[in-house]
């Protein structure tokens, strides 16, 4: 069993027997190793050409490269147009263009690159987004541009688009997590019928009457040059910008460029209210150990733009509530300090869920609290949620603040190591700012943030109506009247919610 490792001949005792390990090897040129520098602060390159479309680009280490198109398009801005345009253009993303006959043929074109393609459209924003090998940005860069600018749209494409909405919005209803349909209802009820209060969801109505026409239309508005960025991290700007001059500049889209309906720059209303579903809840979760019948609640309250400096004390309140399920608590990394698992999870075992969320938007913002519990607590559920938001205008612990700023720190520069976080960050501070704070600034303004600041923050927030999402079984949901009499009260006195909620 030993006799072949006994002949053989290791590296620590034969050549250089006495080399420490810690020495460089006699003959070897001396390691070059990557370093940050001062240039830091130059990183992220922005250059804007003549039609008005801006370049951005931050150079990285390694082979791969992620590039994209992202356009101030979304669901905000379908006022004028049939609700659920934007979800349809997610869906037809990278399908047969002017150049490539179908989906097939570009992904094949990007496999010999190693690439990958998506498309995400939000409320705000819709991203093209591609990673493959650097050594392709020619054939990346094309290709953006003819999947943006010149897809065909076919008949048989959005027929199978309509499939794929239809089984999609099924499917939203059937799922055992709710979050993204109440993320659309605490929407709905905070800007009721304006801006980030759209569906981002196509309705089912409109399936059926959205074609090429009304895409083409809307098109012809929204994808101008002047509303776009090209973005790409892992490559030389010059050579990104050189390949826009080549593919984005003077191209002529698809659908024209005589019509236009005119920009919706309608800046976002907050209004207030509730949006209730009354939805049997127990057939939700299949097999042999269902998910027990909840009813889900979510409360939110106005914050502020991304745009103002209220955002960073904003986003310390948001990971200072915290939360998550009742089965996460005590993991790593899982916030069993915060707020809402130490008031609320911790507390009460009869709640499933208790989460902090936080939407921010280039005019307005929402923070809001999602719980899960029986429908037969719903009643105290609210009461415990809104005395959770009293709170939140108390007194701040030095402790808790400073865990919360240490969290919000290391989960920004965590979600930065990865190469399509960074495009990501890169093109929307782009798309809204036309610059970019690097990690290091936004570092520097969480440590700023005082006790004082969150107060502050949460004191401005309380004087605003309460948005409300309530889905499943309501019979013991109390009224939006006392829900918002009970958040009116500033001193967040427990007898007083008693008496508001029994």
């Amino acid at each position: 069993r030993c006799g072949l490792a006994a002949g053989r001949s290791y590296s620590g005792g034969g050549a250089y027997p006495s080399v420490s390990l810690t020495c460089p090897l006699p003959g070897v040129p001396k390691a070059v190793f990557a370093a940050a520098e001062s240039r830091e602060r130059f990183e992220t390159r922005v250059t804007v050409l003549e039609n008005g479309l801006r370049v951005a680009s931050q150079n990285k280490f390694g082979q791969f490269c992620t590039v994209g198109i992202l356009v101030n398009s979304g669901s905000r801005h379908e006022a004028k147009y049939l609700s659920g345009i934007s979800h349809f253009l997610e869906k037809l993303a990278f399908s047969s263009t002017a150049q490539f006959g179908s989906k097939d043929e570009i992904l094949l074109t990007l496999e010999k690159h190693g690439g990958i393609c998506d498309c995400q459209a939000s409320r705000d924003t819709i991203m093209y987004a591609v990673s493959a090998d650097a050594r392709g940005l020619d054939t990346v860069v094309n290709l953006l541009a003819d999947v943006t600018l010149q897809p065909r749209l076919s008949d048989e494409e959005i027929e199978m688009t309509r499939m794929a909405i239809k089984f999609e919005l099924e499917d939203l209803n059937m799922r055992p997590d709710p979050e993204p349909l109440l993320t659309e209802m605490i929407h709905a009820a905070a800007f009721r019928d304006n801006t980030v209060g759209l569906n981002r969801f196509c309705p089912v109505e409109n399936t059926d009457k959205i074609d090429r026409d009304v895409l083409h239309s809307y098109l012809s508005s929204y994808y101008t040059p002047d509303r776009m960025v090209l973005a790409g991290v892992g490559i030389e700007h010059e050579h990104l910008v050189e390949c826009a001059r080549k593919y984005l500049l003077g191209v002529e889209p698809v659908w024209g460029t005589g019509r236009t309906r005119g920009v919706d720059r309608s800046v976002a209303q907050y209004t207030g209210g509730i949006v209730k579903v009354e939805k049997d809840m127990s057939d939700v979760s299949l097999g042999p150990t269902p998910i027990p019948e909840l009813t889900h609640i979510m409360i939110g309250l106005e914050s502020c733009s991304f745009l103002e400096d209220d955002f960073i004390p904003f986003a310390v309140l948001n990971m200072m509530m915290g939360g998550g399920g009742s089965f996460s608590a005590g993991g790593p990394g899982k916030g069993m300090f915060t707020r809402l698992y130490l008031n609320v999870l911790n507390r009460h075992h009869w709640m499933y869920n208790a989460t902090s969320y936080h939407h921010s938007y280039e005019d307005t913002g929402l923070l809001c609290i999602h719980a899960s519990a029986d429908p037969k607590q719903v009643r105290e559920m609210v009461e415990i949620i809104t005395r959770e938001f009293i709170l939140m205008a108390g007194a701040v612990g030095e402790v808790e603040l400073e865990r919360a700023k240490t969290q919000l720190k290391s989960m920004l520069m965590m979600n930065l190591e990865s190469r399509p976080v960074i495009f990501e960050d890169v093109g929307r501070q782009v798309l809204a700012t036309n610059t970019r704070k690097l990690p290091h600034e936004l570092c520097a303004l969480i440590s700023q943030v005082k006790p004082t600041d969150i107060k502050r923050v949460v004191t401005k927030m309380l004087h605003k109506k309460p948005a409300v999402a309530a889905l499943g079984d309501l019979r013991d949901l109390p009224s939006y009247e006392h829900i918002q009499a009970a958040l009116s009260s500033k001193d967040g006195r427990l007898p007083r919610l008693y008496r508001l909620f029994r």
